[in-house]
């Protein structure tokens, strides 16, 4: 996050902005524009919180990435609810004030939602950065993975709407910096597992100051993430009795570079039925794990093409989406970048290889001016095909001062998806929730209202939340699946896939942890469909192994899928 960050002159082909140009990130509205998210922060009652990371000044690294948020049926009533963590500063750190605590809101299946965080019991009270959810002892109720500056969290499901922290038991703590963790069963024993990355090795009481690596653009600016010592990732294998094993080195995953890593997901990219791992990192090459059936992975980055952008630079990468845009059964990742820098778009070429297309897709020059964090694949019109949200926020309050075009709050940004191939942006319609100036970190994605839209959380840096909902309006029909694994599958389903069949077109949905920055969206697969009113097949791969069929009558709805069971109406 900085010049350093491999974005002093960014990529080859990225034009030098010109310092008289309007503030893009903070403008570009179109009146009259088709409006697609409406904020409805306030009337929801989300607007309680207040995320708070170190001083409004931002002096160190620590208090500028922020904090994600999560999507979750903590009390499964068939409504997700939203768990926002909050940041901290030296001085709670330090005891001398009170910390900043996290929150866990219930959905009230009415538009608004209910704090009750002292009841759950899930207030953090540390720096959080990221959370992953995960039915970990396979008991139907979703558990959540904290990822702190300090020791981290995993708060087990009571069943009764309260959590107990069995982080020090379950032998999940670390100690370090840790960001976006993910979910998933890597070695197909049925049990979830737990990957964390690690950011940097960060002392509070001797922050590094003064030097090269501490400017932006000749301005004065916070040291890092380059030039500091960078924290090792973990891997946990799950014991099957409440506690984990740290299994890094031998599973080949530990980092021993010490990389910033700031994001990450288990997917099968390569679809051999083995949860593969993507990982984010800032201003260094991203890891790219596959999955070598034995316990360990082999990492396949540079090999790959996923390390570094189209032009061979490594890129400050924040966020991962992941989705298959283009329909061809292969999954894909988005990842977002710093400024004068563009968001990467990784095709899936099959075989291990992936080709950045962002600019071939539309997507490279729209994005460099802007600072992006926490992102996803939705398919917000229902028409069939992913479209990509993109949460926007600069890490230097200080380039407000600054006649470069770029400000500190940014507007976030939808691409809609035309045809497989390209992207266009969506424009901002003025006073729409695609307007909103945020200072936006996580970002998290699903059918909040079970309407058959999927609406938009983001947990702003040093303010309250932004809820965004999607009020387009069309002819165009859906889907949606609650999936649920049998005995030699994670109950929760994570890692299994679906395919949908409607006419000529084939989808495909992924249940994957973690993602975006540090949070976790709507652990449901939604698919539009267009206007097909009627589904041809539904095909589940099953983490365990096993493919079914289901036949799905009527659209529109959401329907839950039992391993070895077949469709159970909701």
């Amino acid at each position: 996050m900085g010049e350093s960050a491999g974005v002093a002159s960014g990529p080859a082909h990225a034009p030098v902005m010109d310092v008289q140009q309007r503030p893009i990130t903070a403008g570009g509205f179109v009146d009259g524009a088709p409006v697609v998210f409406v904020d409805i922060t306030k009337q929801s009652g989300l607007d309680i919180f207040h995320q708070r990371s170190g001083t409004p000044e931002k002096t160190t690294i620590i208090e500028s990435p922020g904090s994600g948020v999560a999507l979750l049926d903590f009390d499964n009533d068939g409504w997700l609810d939203i768990y926002l963590l909050n940041g901290s500063t030296v001085p709670a750190l330090k005891g001398t004030e009170p910390a900043p605590r996290a929150m866990l809101f219930h959905n009230n299946h009415d538009g608004t939602f209910s704090d009750v965080t002292a009841k759950a019991g899930v207030a953090n009270e540390r720096w959080g950065f990221g959370v992953a959810i995960g039915d970990y002892d396979n008991d139907g109720w979703p558990d959540i993975y904290v990822a702190n500056y300090g020791r981290n969290r995993l708060y087990h499901n009571n069943h009764d709407g309260t959590f107990t922290d069995v982080a020090e038991k379950a032998g999940v703590t670390l100690g370090g910096w840790s960001t976006g963790p993910t979910w998933g069963d890597y070695d197909r024993d049925g049990l979830l597992d737990l990957f964390v990355p690690g950011y940097v090795d960060f002392d509070v009481d001797h922050p590094p100051r003064g030097g090269k690596l501490c400017q932006f653009r000749g301005m004065k600016a916070f040291c890092g993430p380059q030039g500091l010592p960078g924290q090792s990732d973990h891997l946990f294998h799950n014991n099957g009795d409440g506690t984990f094993t740290d299994v890094s080195l031998k599973a080949g995953v530990s980092d021993p570079a010490g990389l910033y890593g700031l994001a990450s997901v288990f997917v099968d990219f390569d679809d051999d039925g083995w949860l593969d791992l993507a990982v984010a990192n800032d201003s260094v090459p991203n890891y790219l794990y596959r999955n070598r059936h034995d316990g360990t992975f082999e990492e396949i980055g540079l090999a790959s093409g996923f390390a570094l952008a189209d032009d061979g630079h490594a890129q400050a990468s924040m966020g991962i989406g992941v989705a298959d845009y283009n329909r061809d059964g292969k999954v894909d990742f988005y990842l977002t970048a710093f400024s004068d820098d563009y968001n990467a778009l990784y095709h899936n070429d099959g075989s291990g290889n992936f080709s950045d297309v962002a600019y071939r897709a539309g997507l490279g020059t729209p994005t460099i001016p802007f600072l992006a964090w926490g992102t996803g694949f939705l398919d917000f019109d229902n028409d069939g095909l992913p479209d990509i949200f993109v949460a926007n926020g600069h890490v230097y309050p200080t380039v407000d001062q600054q006649p470069w075009g770029i400000t500190y709050a940014q507007r976030p940004q939808l691409f809609r998806n035309l045809n497989g191939v390209k992207f266009q942006e969506v424009p901002p319609a003025t006073g729409s929730g695609l307007a909103d100036l945020l200072t936006a970190r996580g970002a998290a994605f699903g059918d909040l209202f079970n309407d058959g839209h999927i609406d938009v959380v983001i947990n702003n840096l040093d303010s309250s939340p932004t809820l965004l909902r999607n009020t387009l309006k069309n002819e165009n029909h859906w889907i949606g699946f609650q999936l649920v694994g049998g005995p030699k599958t994670p109950r929760d389903a994570i890692g299994a896939k679906a395919f949908v069949t409607t006419g000529k077109a084939r989808q495909r949905g992924d249940v994957f942890s973690g993602g975006s920055y540090g949070s976790n969206s709507d652990p449901r697969l939604h698919f539009g469909l267009g206007a097909s009113t009627v589904i041809d097949n539904v095909e589940i791969l099953w983490p365990s192994g096993k493919k079914e069929i289901f036949s799905v009558a009527g659209v529109d709805r959401i329907v839950k899928l039992v391993e070895g069971k077949g469709a159970v109406e909701k």
